[in-house]
């Protein structure tokens, strides 16, 4: 039997509960049917939120959801797939502020992987990133350059160092994932480390790391001593 949002006791419904007791006292099933807003014919929107989180084993799962997947669910239409995808993106750019690195002081390869990781995690396409460093290894800023498989038609020094004099950058360190997990080096990933050291170099604005992203941990091309290789 189909139990209604109305038709529970007041203190026990979303909103209810919400304006009582504050939005960390929902569970998770409640806070997901408060963004659903409803459900469908004889299921609630509670009901269908339980039933979306029953396809899933964790939260995380559910924010990589793709929206096809979404949209042909019974009870989700095109408004309630975007509302949770914007959701979950928005709580995703959250965590990354939180975490920000802009200005900070570079301190070790765990601090870089510690933000990227979180702004790789999910990703189907390979990212590389470039950080632009000053002087005292302060970081500048940092920027998406390239998406896609990284080889030496997508990978530019020229666009890499353009960014690095318009900021007035003393060194770089590039970051990029691998979306199957693996953190070894492809043999494109040594060659266009070997590239970007050469040029670098010759430019007076070295490449101090190049660091790839698995899903748990990382490859540091600096903590491994391959850099020294590349001199």
């Amino acid at each position: 039997m189909t139990v209604r949002i109305k038709q529970l006791p007041e203190l026990e419904r979303p909103y209810e509960k919400l304006e009582h007791y504050g939005v960390d006292s929902l569970s998770n099933e409640e806070l997901l049917a408060i963004l659903l807003k409803t459900g469908y014919k004889d299921t609630s929107s509670k009901e269908l939120a339980s039933q979306i989180l029953s396809m899933v084993s964790s939260l995380q799962e559910l924010s990589s959801f793709p929206y096809e997947k979404l949209v042909s669910m019974k009870g989700i239409g095109r408004s309630k797939a975007a509302t949770l995808l914007s959701a979950l993106e928005f709580s995703k750019r959250i965590e990354r502020d939180k975490t920000d690195i802009k200005n900070k002081k570079l301190t070790s390869s765990q601090m870089v992987y510690d933000y990227y990781s979180l702004k790789t995690r999910n990703q189907k396409q390979e990212h590389f990133y470039v950080v632009y460093l000053d002087n005292a290894k302060n970081i500048i800023r940092d920027k998406l350059l390239f998406i896609g498989t990284i080889n030496y038609s997508v990978v530019h020094p020229r666009e890499i160092f353009k960014e690095a004099y318009l900021l007035s950058a003393s060194a770089i360190i590039c970051v990029h994932n691998h979306p199957s997990g693996n953190i070894f080096p492809s043999k494109e990933d040594i060659e266009i480390t070997k590239r970007l050291t050469s040029i670098g170099n010759l430019l007076g604005i070295p490449l101090l790391d190049h660091l790839i992203i698995g899903h748990e941990n990382y490859y540091s091309f600096l903590e491994n001593q391959d850099l020294k290789e590349f001199r």
